[in-house]
């Protein structure tokens, strides 16, 4: 285990903050359609539920496609590149949706922003996981998730700052001939091209995984970039365990889709599939994604909705930078055990309250409750998990595909969500994810290993080797 002494801290913040600028873009670009819903509905006329859901959801189909292409891309190209990419991608969605004259070219660039997405995401965490010291790698990869809350947060004030107050009761014709209905929510969506192109520019002087480096026999680049990351006793030990675990993987098959069914390899992708399927289920996306009629079935109306949008982007950031330091200190295992408990409970008040009738502050207190449970722990800790889970060998493809079991549950959360609201009701719709949220309390209790403070290599083997091999080896002297 490396000491401050050993360690450069000052550059590994910073290129590990670069890189978990991915998750800023992601955290912005997945909100800031939140605040510009009611306008640009207006604008294209879209009164249809079906419609309503598809313009939501429609990001995800790009974040489908974007996690699929990021595990082939960082296996071929490297993590530092497709990140370059998604950067690209994150620019040009925003000026095109800002500039979209039809409802199709707005969903095809909001699509477009969506593989940007999908790349970030999968890729983001798992170069910071590679390039993070083992006992700091939790907090480092939570910085990702709170750069993703940060751009929420940051999402939620443009939209405030961008809107002029409207009346109330403004109708959807009101509102299309309104400042905001006619420009406001151009400028909310072309607004998240200033922290696209900075996070452009920054990674042109990031340097690339050692890990990569070395799986793809660039020896010498992986060694320079470890003595920039430490001193050259931490840079030779590092470099000889992943050159151990490269050539333990080189006597294998080659990395492919199929591997990830081998034997051994099986139970932890299902893990970390089932792991991203519940951050997704747990239903704190949708509270993001539709706070104008959760908020507005509260009794909020739609100046009071954007304030509310902006309280639940504080209390997600207060929670996320208090989750930090205990992601190490507590454990993976013990943070999404209390998440998926708290979950349960926050979401069955919640249904109770639309049950009974009671609106207004006491249903926001509930959901900002809910928002800070999840902060605190399955937000930033799945991330963790799923770049840290995962062989070397394999880790570009289970990345891949558990990301993209991730945007594939959340396009059907998001896109459902409108229909569960109109047939089961908000109380319904909630009590519903305080089911999975049971069930994932569960699936942690029994499956979900404890991570913290060991080598990626160390890792790896421990999740590999059978329990009777693990038993074996304790038994052998030392």
């Amino acid at each position: 285990m490396a000491n401050n002494s050993q360690l450069n801290m000052r550059y590994v913040w910073s290129i590990c903050l670069v890189a978990a600028c991915g998750g800023l873009l992601f955290g912005y670009d997945w909100v800031v359609i939140g605040g510009a819903k009611p306008f640009y509905e207006a604008w294209f006329s879209v009164t249809d539920p079906a419609a309503s859901g598809w313009a939501m959801s429609s990001a995800l189909v790009g974040c489908v496609f974007g996690a699929l292409l990021s595990g082939w891309s960082a296996d071929k190209l490297g993590r530092r590149m497709p990140l370059i990419v998604a950067a690209l991608l994150f620019v040009v969605s925003a000026l095109g949706t800002a500039l979209a004259s039809s409802f199709a070219l707005f969903i095809g660039w909001r699509i477009v922003g969506g593989i940007g997405i999908g790349i970030a995401s999968a890729l983001s965490p798992m170069y910071i996981a590679e390039i993070s010291p083992a006992d700091r790698r939790g907090k480092f990869v939570a910085v990702n998730q709170l750069t993703i809350v940060i751009g929420v947060l940051a999402a939620q004030l443009i939209n405030l700052m961008i809107a002029d107050p409207v009346a109330g009761e403004a109708t959807q014709a009101a509102l299309r001939e309104s400042w905001n209905g006619q420009y406001g929510w151009r400028w909310m969506f072309a607004s998240a091209a200033v922290p696209s192109l900075l996070f452009l520019g920054l990674m042109m002087w990031v340097p690339e995984s050692p890990r990569w480096l070395m799986l793809a026999g660039k020896r010498e680049r992986a060694l320079k970039t470890l003595n920039k990351i430490g001193s050259p006793d931490y840079a030779q030990q590092t470099l000889q365990e992943i050159a151990h675990a490269v050539q333990r993987d080189r006597q294998q098959t080659r990395a492919s889709f199929a591997s990830l069914l081998e034997p051994r390899m099986r139970p932890i992708v299902l893990t970390g599939m089932v792991l991203a399927i519940f951050q997704q289920w747990c239903g704190i996306n949708v509270i993001f994604n539709y706070a104008q009629e959760i908020f507005a079935s509260a009794g909020f109306d739609i100046n009071g909705t954007l304030k509310s949008i902006v309280a639940t982007g504080l209390i997600n950031l207060v929670a996320t930078i208090v989750a930090l330091p205990l992601v190490d200190r507590l454990g993976r295992r013990k943070l999404m055990l209390l998440g998926a408990g708290g979950l349960t409970l926050c979401y069955a008040l919640i249904a109770g309250a639309y049950t009974l009738g009671i609106t207004g502050w006491p249903v926001l207190i509930l959901v900002l409750a809910a928002i800070a449970v999840y902060a605190l722990t399955l937000a930033p800790v799945t991330w963790v998990l799923l770049a840290e889970i995962f062989p070397n060998r394999i880790r570009g493809l289970a990345m891949s595909v558990a990301t993209l079991a991730l945007w594939i549950a959340c396009f059907v959360l998001t896109y459902t969500f409108p229909l569960l609201n109109a047939s089961l009701g908000a109380a319904g719709s909630f009590m519903l994810y305080g089911v999975i949220c049971a069930a994932g309390f569960v699936f942690v209790l029994r499956r979900v290993p404890e991570t913290k403070g060991i080598s990626l290599e160390q890792l790896e083997q421990q999740l590999t080797t059978p329990a009777a091999a693990r038993g074996e080896q304790a038994r052998q002297p030392q």
